[in-house]
């Protein structure tokens, strides 16, 4: 391993060393001119020992506009994140609106088809629609919104859920939510992606299988073997299997009209999600394989059910990835769930199974990013997906069940911040898009056929040429390899996304150690001449500081409607299939949750900056990270004997 690859996987840890340094003996030097009496140059007293600012005064304005940035940072991130909520808020109510309107006009609308709607139709309000939903280009409008709106069944949805010793009824009732989209039938291959880890997996696929058969195009199931070597057990390694898998199924010619999503064994989609995800892809066919689409979520099952920081800390989790979901933003990372194009998969590898993919959506993000030199479309989708909050199983146990709850969310937050390890691959990976810069000719085979190494390499214009040559049907020997040319890298697009990496996964520690050492800083300074002329920054520190807390009471205000509205149109879709029975909703209202607003300065440390600092400490002896699968909240169903508790 190279010395740039050993940095680069510690950089969150050598950064926040560097940081911890800097403080230190720029604290300890003014400390020590205090201690020992020292006098500044400009005094008329000739008594004391002289002491010269010049000596160490570079290191006193490093550290004092690196404070200012950070602090910079700190007060902008809350600022995007409300107006991302305010827009999507908006817009969100505007759909509901006009859905409104549309169910009084035609409530004789059939459901249950695939073809609600004519193609012509669809058509005309699928380009409506997606020249609105992108977080790169269009006003989002959601005026042309229709409720499950469906397009031409051509564009398959491949649906892969990884999951690990998760219970019955939640893989259940994310099919039955599944199934109740009117596309479903015709538009949804859906993909149970077991671990062979877990006891009697296959049988519980199988029974589910069976149980949904007639309900989706298709469904299938596949089981990750145990002993790959090289390989991290996660979400990232199970949908790299998955995807293998499911490319053997088609075509060529399908291949640009299916559709990779990824979904957690918890997560619901509203048939609205499918349906914009497909319009958008129809109407933008120059850039529908290489547009990663990504959606908010929402913790809206049992917030009610858990300890106000853990639900705040969620809160604050899906405030981060809603940050980049706003009109005109180039970088918008997913969440949990997106959909990727199986062209994409194709070119980029599929999902890496090492344990630098342990957050397998923000890494096939960036690996699919610098693939296509920083020129990825990302697309908004205005259907936010239902999450459950991590428990412990404590709701009624008092004390005891809040800390269960509280450590079961620790660990959530250690895994997202292992994560940091994604900035480390994007260092090289943004080396490799320099070193081959020129380099812009770029041939793939489907994943099935491929290896991971080959994906990524580059391909000499000669290879392509002879390629192109002889991909005929009469050969046949290379009618399955697709060649193309890469736009030249997107330098703008690229320091963006740094400065979001940074904002991720280094901002809560550096934020934390700077607060402290600038607190001790001004302390020790008090009363002196400031011969550096930094005061002034740490005055307006202090003010981004407050100004950051206020922007963060703002955000947790703002999201009271985002969550309203969002329970009550998941609530109307729920009885419109029939499933509202038992099925959680979690209502908030401002003055039933002001504790909320209370936790907010506890939530920062323990979820953000503790867990940080873990990670990026733990990464200078190991890579490898193992947690368990958090309890999940599902409907409430009659007890009975069935198959599952006979197994």
């Amino acid at each position: 391993m190279s010395i740039f690859a050993w940095c680069s996987r510690r950089a969150g840890g050598l950064a926040m060393l560097a940081t911890i340094g800097l403080s230190y003996w720029v604290i300890s030097s003014e400390l020590q001119a205090q201690r020992h009496g020292y006098k500044y140059a400009s005094d008329d007293s000739l008594s004391a020992p002289h002491y010269d600012p010049s000596r160490w005064g570079s290191w006193v304005t490093i550290f004092s506009y690196y404070c200012l940035l950070i602090h910079f940072l700190v007060f902008i991130f809350p600022l995007r994140s409300c107006w991302a909520v305010f827009t999507i808020t908006r817009n969100l109510r505007k759909a509901a609106r006009t859905r409104a309107l549309k169910d009084l006009k035609f409530n004789h609308r059939r459901r249950g088809s695939s073809t609600s709607l004519s193609s012509s139709e669809t058509l005309t309000s699928s380009r409506d629609i997606s020249s609105t939903s992108s977080s790169e280009a269009g006003d989002l409008d959601p005026e042309a919104y229709t409720d499950g709106d469906i397009a031409p069944d051509r564009v398959i949805h491949a649906i892969v859920i990884p999951n690990y010793k998760e219970e019955n009824d939640t893989l259940r009732e994310t099919l039955e939510v599944l199934a109740s989209h009117p596309q479903a039938r015709n538009t949804y291959d859906v993909y149970l992606a077991m671990e062979q880890r877990e006891r009697n997996a296959e049988t519980k696929a199988a029974r589910l299988t069976n149980e949904f058969s007639k309900k989706f195009r298709s469904i299938d199931f596949t089981v990750h073997p145990s002993d790959i070597p090289g390989e991290l057990a996660g979400k990232g390694s199970n949908m790299a299997w998955a995807a293998r898998k499911l490319s053997e199924k088609y075509s060529l010619a399908q291949r640009k009209d299916v559709i990779v999503t990824g979904i957690d064994a918890d997560s619901h989609l509203s048939s609205n999600y499918f349906a914009l995800v497909t319009t958008m892809h129809m109407a933008y066919p120059d850039s529908a394989s290489t547009t990663l689409y990504s959606a908010p979520i929402i913790f809206d099952r049992n917030a009610h059910n858990v300890p106000a920081i853990v639900r705040v800390a969620d809160v604050l989790w899906s405030a981060a990835g809603m940050s980049g979901l706003y009109k005109g933003s180039w970088i918008a990372p997913p969440t949990s769930v997106y959909s990727v194009p199986l062209e994409l998969v194709d070119r980029v590898g599929g999902w890496d199974c090492d344990s630098e993919a342990i957050g397998e959506d923000l890494h096939m993000y960036l690996k699919c990013f610098f693939a296509l030199n920083g020129n990825l479309t990302v697309r908004t989708v205005l259907s936010p997906v239902s999450q459950t909050n991590v428990t412990g199983g404590g709701r009624g146990k008092g004390i005891r069940g809040m800390v269960a709850d509280v450590r079961a969310r620790y660990k959530q937050a250690l895994r997202h911040m292992w994560g940091a390890l994604d900035t480390g691959y994007a260092l090289r990976k943004v080396v490799e898009v320099w070193r081959e810069r020129k380099h812009t000719a770029r041939a793939f085979r489907p994943l099935h056929m491929s290896t991971n190494d080959v994906s990524e390499t580059y391909v000499p214009q000669s290879q392509i040429d002879s390629v192109d040559a002889e991909a005929t049907p009469e050969s046949g020997i290379f009618s399955d390899v697709v060649t193309d040319t890469l736009k030249e890298p997107d330098w703008q697009r690229i320091f963006i996304l740094f400065h979001r990496l940074f904002e991720a996964h280094f901002l809560p520690v550096q934020m934390t150690i700077l607060v402290v050492a600038s607190t001790l800083y001004v302390w020790i300074t008090e009363g002196n001449s400031d011969p550096h002329g930094v005061s002034w920054i740490f005055s307006l520190c202090n003010v981004l500081r407050t100004a950051g807390f206020m922007e963060v009471a703002l955000y947790l205000f703002l999201y009271e409607d985002f969550h309203k509205i969002c329970v009550e149109s998941r609530e109307i879709e729920m009885g419109d299939a029939g499933l509202l029975k038992g099925m959680h909703f979690s209502r908030r209202q401002v003055k039933t949750n002001l504790i909320d607003y209370i936790m907010v300065p506890l939530v920062a440390p323990i979820f953000g900056s503790i867990p940080c600092a873990q990670a990026q400490i733990c990464h200078f002896w190991t890579l490898d990270l193992v947690y368990t699968v958090s309890k999940k909240v599902t409907r409430e169903r009659a007890k009975s004997v069935t198959a599952d508790a006979l197994v």
